[in-house]
């Protein structure tokens, strides 16, 4: 009988106290407790990893003659190192005549002088390896530079680099020569260049002076699979891949011609790259194996050599599913992480908290099984975040960045709140708006986001002691650099250092489980959750009115109260506040984690994972023991 009281009252007990922590009656079906399967423990070192780009001619400059070096670097990578920096991508640092900024490369395998010698950039690895900073270069596999030697052998027909490059005699109507085909070159006008030496056309379709390689012969892909070997031999951990989705173009056809691209109905400047549908110059099927081979050697190098996982970044601005093709399939592997631009392409000023939740979850629901996320706010090419979706959502952004699952890629100056500089038509210096005219510049420049980092309010925001800064400094140095931003507890550069803490401390952040939801228009929430370990909330409120919101309404599994552990100067919280989850209030344009306060144990209903405080559990089990005492 008293079998029968004990088996009752354990029942009645655990039914009560599950009602209790749901706030609900339990629903009418057995719950059976779990082991709910973890990821694996031996996530490698880019599966969650902090990048940072680096544009070397603005970022320091230890010569004082107005450019940023390796030299510059090697002095501030202890900078990163505070940051709590993975890994650096390097933009181009090869010998190169600079029409496009280092993207006319003359030699794939020696520095620019501009930049430094190789002797620097072995001792920029040497202070690396110190730091335990991973170093990744820029990898221009799409043309080299008119400079290049391998250009100078084709264009003279030199047997051995004749068909390095995209040749054409061009097309002959009623007796004069044309180019090939319409195609337009990304930074305007015709994408075909004559070449009197070698009375033929060459493909560029960036700059003139950037004539496009020959993937279809098998010499340029090998020349440029040595590249590789060459700099993983120097000790680099990987490469970004440039402008990947130009590498192929179609062949001829059996007449030797090629074909025209369509025009797009929206676009009435023949000049203008948007003038084309490139339905023949992008994304071309071969592309995608070029990069499965390129990973090849990658990882042959490192069964030869051992080490660490080497890694591919590829850079596309594709449609998702041609992206998603860049991670490899089931006989080949690709880039482990093909670059995520949809916070940059699909989110604006004006966007709400749904398609912000959306923009994540496209990534997120469209990555293939298995592979690893990233997210990306900015680069050398597209407008800073501060400038493009507000300088007021700066915190927040890097604060999703950092909370939701894989890697994260920042652009130098985005953890400070930099934004975009104007810079007038006479100190323009990017050939994509030199190749304009002083109308409609503006439209093209990419020099307003390359501007100097600032690291003081010392004259050049302690970039240089130059007379003269290869770009102008932003007129907000003094308000916004590293030095002042360290003395501000909740200042950009904090709120960055704070977040890369946490996310190296919480095996939920770089392990857990991910639930992205809109509460209404205007907040967003991220929930991280991992079995037996603390589970984290996300709250970002996109717009300028005070928001409260019911987090168990989204998430029913939530305890009654969380603990605040980050905030921002905007926060009417601080660090340690307990807040009521069924009335949670949010600043205008706040953000804030939060997490549990106890751990938690996992258990399944009906397939849906559910979670208990273990505390709760332990009362429970102590008022058995009591009754068992008494019975």
């Amino acid at each position: 009988m008293m079998i029968t009281h004990c088996s009752a009252a354990l029942a009645l007990g655990l039914l009560q106290l599950l009602a209790v922590v749901h706030g609900q009656p339990f629903p009418n079906y057995h719950a059976n407790f779990v082991d709910i399967e973890e990821q694996p423990t031996d996530l490698k070192w880019w599966q969650t990893g902090a990048f940072y780009q680096i544009y070397p001619r603005s970022f320091k400059d230890s010569n004082d003659d107005g450019v940023g070096d390796l030299n510059g670097i090697s002095e501030r990578l202890s900078y990163l190192k505070e940051l709590g920096i993975t890994a650096t991508w390097l933009s181009p640092i090869f010998s190169s005549p600079m029409a496009d900024f280092g993207y006319d490369i003359a030699n794939f395998t020696e520095i620019a002088s501009i930049f430094g010698t190789m002797a620097d950039f072995e001792n920029l690895m040497k202070v690396a390896k110190q730091l335990d900073i991973k170093i990744i270069l820029d990898f221009v596999p799409n043309h080299s530079s008119d400079e290049c030697e391998w250009f100078k052998g084709s264009a003279a027909g030199d047997p051995e680099f004749k068909d390095f490059y995209v040749w054409h005699p061009g097309r002959m109507v009623n007796g004069t020569r044309h180019p090939p085909s319409n195609w337009v070159s990304v930074f305007r006008g015709s994408a075909w260049q004559w070449h009197e030496g070698r009375q033929e056309y060459y493909l560029h379709q960036f700059v003139k002076k950037q004539p496009d390689l020959n993937y279809r012969n098998p010499k340029v892909r090998e020349a440029m699979n040595n590249v590789l070997r060459f700099w993983l031999a120097k000790g680099v951990s990987g490469f970004r891949i440039d402008a990947v989705p130009h590498v192929f173009e179609i062949a001829p056809d059996a007449q030797n011609q090629y074909r025209d691209e369509p025009r797009n109905d929206w676009d009435n400047d023949p000049d203008d790259y948007g003038y084309l549908q490139h339905i023949y110059t992008v994304d071309q099927p071969e592309t995608i194996d070029l990069v499965y081979s390129w990973r090849a050697v990658l990882d042959e190098f490192q069964r030869v050599h051992g080490g660490e996982e080497r890694i591919l970044m590829a850079e596309t601005y594709s449609p998702i599913d041609i992206v998603m093709q860049y991670y490899g399939n089931a006989t080949a592997e690709g880039a482990q992480l093909p670059f995520n631009f949809l916070l940059i392409s699909e989110l604006t000023n004006s966007s709400n908290a749904w398609a912000y939740a959306g923009t994540v979850q496209k990534w997120l629901q469209h990555m293939p099984k298995g592979r690893t996320a990233n997210w990306v706010l900015g680069n050398h090419d597209k407008p800073r975040v501060g400038s493009r979706l507000g300088r007021d959502r700066v915190d927040m952004l890097n604060m999703l960045t950092a909370t939701l699952p894989g890697a994260s890629v920042t652009y130098q100056g985005e953890e400070l709140g930099m934004t975009d500089v104007w810079i007038s038509w006479k100190d323009t210096v990017d050939p994509s708006a030199c190749n304009t005219n002083p109308s409609i510049y503006e439209q093209f420049s990419r020099d307003p986001e390359r501007t100097p980092f600032q690291w003081s309010d010392a004259a050049d925001a302690g970039f240089s002691n130059a007379s003269k800064t290869w770009l102008p400094i932003g007129e907000d140095y003094k308000q916004i650099n590293v030095d002042l931003e360290k003395t501000q507890p909740l200042s950009h550069l904090n709120v960055y250092k704070q977040l890369w803490k946490l996310r190296t401390q919480a095996k939920t952040l770089q392990r857990g489980e991910t639930d992205v939801k809109a509460l209404n228009d205007n907040v967003l929430a991220v929930k991280r959750y991992l079995q037996h370990d603390d589970t984290f909330v996300t709250l970002l409120n996109i717009y300028d009115g005070v928001e409260t919101v019911n987090l168990q309404q989204s998430f029913p599994d939530l305890p009654a109260q969380l603990k605040v552990v980050l905030v921002t100067e905007r926060s009417k919280f601080i660090v340690g506040d307990l807040i009521n989850c069924t009335s949670v209030q949010l600043q205008p344009k706040d953000s804030f984690v939060l997490q549990s306060t106890s751990s938690y144990f996992g258990y399944a209903t009906n397939g849906e994972i559910r979670q208990l405080p273990v505390l709760a559990i332990y009362l429970w089990l102590a008022q058995v023991a009591l009754y068992l005492a008494h019975h």
